[in-house]
């Protein structure tokens, strides 16, 4: 029987800001865990993932840092790929959806689908914002969900309840750019007809048969999945646009199509595509090879994008044909923290790249945690105390404490050389049944994507080796019977080298140190639940401490960072610069002379600034914090070699410092001295 091959992804995450536990957690952590045993099996596997770089997110998180959407990509790629470094996932390849190769594939998957008429060419009313003179994307809406009632939903999702919805959906909806009502205007896009397709996707999602072929088996998928999926399909699905009115996306490849750009959730899964692709050009391999033929394709996400994975994708897989659907969608629930919710807004969040900065020694004890509480069916929370009792009762005291009683012993008996094996009682043999039992079922519940319940199977084979010295106590036995703590100690070691195998896929730092102290190492996941790894005669080396005990100060101290309301709605520190970046900035004062509101715009004052060595026309956002009267004369800190931009058809040619306090209210930094006009800001 061949061996099957397996594409993995893993949801590419938004560039707009780093990661936080409830990311790793739900997705990152349990695909590499995955792969990594589909590794030790000898599987062919690809894994998959790669940085989201489109969609009105972006754009969002652009405006609201005053920068370029590249800037923000650029900067949240890298920070993300490191914490991913760091974190030792083990991609393949960690990609970007706005390389070249990126677009090229994605408008090459468009024309493949526009090209087959699987599109249909709609004219719509959608809503725009006339304040900022433009049509709005899902993200650019916010409403009340008519789901759950969560008042923050956006026009394509809410996050509360995980509802894929449409912006004509939401109760009240709002534009997230001006704060007003947007009105509806008409335009053209490219819809997929949803509809035609819930024939075939009920028959695969509920009972795995695809065009009269048995894909997986039923009950495979995890019930939230198949929950979900047939609740959109019952409620009857309908047209999606697959095209959006954004300067800032993968441009629509057709003609008449200026300024549109494709709808994220068309360009973004294409990503696993395009990651492929350049994987297979810099390995010398066919990227076909993992995306047609018998191959099983994988998807791990978060719930709030089962729709998408598990409906759309399939759609757009089946419409461009030849190419492989998911096997399986192990789609996660939410990881809370500390009885809330993550919250990026409210910075209620463990910061990945923060955790490894403070505890960069800590990693297999965070993934381990993190596992143990795994939301595979159910929301889970993650509290520092939970996380200090799993590492000391768990980590500590059974894993690390078995593992250091077998080192220590065999040193201060055999000078570190595996005792020679006497004859087995008939509990040794019960035992051997044992661990050999332990390790298939870790097998077993690994392919079926029940990774939290693995680890504790194979935390379950360190109890059986605590559970056998202690009841065997050979630092007793050794004065009255020699040659039976032999057979005991061997026993202990063979458990440590089968530790070091079932414990590679979760807790690769620990796993490669018991390979050094035992001076083995077998990454064939076949070698688990054999008695024999080591021979008699065999040096092993005297061990260190695995896992230092985690003291309550710790604890106290993270949670004291969390709900320290310092914290909780300020920007984190920016990226360090050196004192030449800051003496390119020509900072100012300047007096203004005049002010007056921009027509159309309730936030922005066009003001003309005498800046001592000109006069200069600033537009600046602050009409909602001070009138036009208010300002006038007043002597303010300006930024004059800031390139000049176009605001709202006037051009402003530099920018007014202001100071924002927690409530987002701005204020002017004026001079303590009356220094008039011209003076520098040092």
């Amino acid at each position: 029987m061949s061996i099957a091959k397996y594409t993995v992804t893993a949801a590419l995450p938004y560039a707009n800001g780093p990661l936080h536990l409830g990311h790793v957690a739900g997705v990152y952590l349990p695909a590499d865990i995955f792969v990594r045993f589909l590794r030790m099996k000898g599987h062919d596997v690809a894994f998959i993932s790669g940085s989201d770089e489109h969609g009105a997110a972006i754009t969002l998180r652009a405006k609201k840092e005053g920068v370029s959407p590249q800037e923000i990509v650029d900067k949240y790629n890298g920070i993300i790929a490191k914490s991913f470094s760091d974190f030792d996932i083990s991609f393949d390849i960690f990609h970007r959806t706005s390389t070249k190769i990126h677009h090229e594939t994605s408008q090459d998957f468009f024309k493949v689908l526009h090209d087959k008429g699987k599109f249909i060419e709609e004219t719509s009313e959608q809503y725009y914002d006339e304040e900022y003179d433009q049509f709005l994307a899902d993200r650019y809406i916010s409403g009340e969900c008519p789901k759950c009632q969560n008042p923050s939903a956006y026009g394509d999702q809410c996050e509360k309840c995980g509802s894929a919805l449409s912006p004509t959906e939401l109760i009240n909806p709002i534009s997230t750019l001006s704060g007003k009502t947007p009105k509806m205007k008409s335009t053209s896009h490219w819809y997929l007809p949803m509809e035609n397709h819930e024939v075939w996707l009920k028959e695969w999602i509920e009972n795995g048969i695809l065009d009269g072929v048995q894909q997986h088996k039923p009950k495979e998928w995890k019930n939230q999945v198949v929950g979900q999926c047939m609740s959109w399909i019952d409620g009857g699905l309908r047209p999606r646009a697959m095209t959006r009115d954004l300067d800032w996306g993968v441009k629509v490849p057709l003609p008449g199509a200026e300024g549109k750009v494709m709808y994220v959730w068309l360009d973004a899964p294409i990503g696993y595509i395009s990651a492929t692709k350049q994987w297979a050009l810099d390995n010398d391999k066919n990227w076909k090879d993992y995306w047609t033929g018998d191959r099983k394709l994988i998807h791990f996400i978060g719930k709030d994008n089962i729709v998408f994975h598990a409906i759309i994708f399939p759609i757009l897989l089946k419409d461009h044909g030849d190419l492989i659907l998911p096997d399986n969608v192990p789609a996660y629930e939410f990881l809370n923290l500390e009885g809330d919710k993550f919250s990026t807004s409210r910075n209620w969040a463990v910061w990945l790249h923060e955790y490894i900065e403070s505890y960069p020694n800590k990693i297999d004890e965070l993934k381990y945690v993190l596992t143990s509480i795994a939301p595979e069916n159910r929301d889970s929370e993650f509290t520092w105390k939970e996380y200090q009792t799993r590492i000391n009762s768990e980590l500590a005291d059974i894993l690390g404490n078995f593992v250091n009683r077998a080192l220590v012993l065999t040193q201060k008996y055999y000078d570190g050389k595996v005792p020679k094996r006497g004859n087995l009682t008939t509990e040794d043999e019960n035992m051997i049944v044992d661990i050999q039992n332990s390790a298939k079922r870790i097998e077993e519940l690994m392919y079926a994507y029940k990774l939290r319940d693995a680890q504790a199977e194979a935390m379950n084979l360190a109890r059986i080796g605590n559970k056998f010295l202690a009841e065997t106590e050979p630092w007793k036995l050794i004065k009255t019977d020699e040659e039976r703590v032999k057979t005991i100690m061997n026993f202990a070691l063979q458990i440590t080298a089968n530790l070091s195998i079932v414990f590679q896929p979760f807790l690769p730092v620990t796993a490669e140190k018991l390979s050094e102290f035992l001076n083995f190492k077998s990454t064939k996941y076949s070698s688990a639940g054999d008695m024999n790894l080591l021979p008699a005669g065999h040096s092993t080396e005297k061990p260190t401490i695995l896992f230092p005990k985690i003291e309550d100060e710790l604890v106290e101290n993270e949670i004291l960072k969390l709900k320290n309301p310092m914290n909780s709605n300020f920007e984190p520190q920016k990226d360090e610069i050196t004192f030449d970046d800051f003496s390119k900035l020509d900072i100012r004062l300047g007096k203004i002379l005049t002010a007056e509101k921009v027509e159309k715009a309730d936030k922005l004052l066009k003001m003309t600034v005498d800046m001592g060595i000109d006069q200069r026309t600033i537009v600046s956002g602050i009409a909602e914090h001070y009138s036009t009267e208010e300002v006038i004369g007043k002597t303010v800190q300006v930024l004059i070699n800031l390139a000049p931009r176009k605001i709202r058809g006037v051009e402003s040619q530099g920018m007014i410092l202001m100071a924002e306090n927690e409530n987002g209210e701005l204020s002017f930094m004026f001079p303590e001295k009356d220094f008039g006009k011209g003076g520098d800001v040092r």
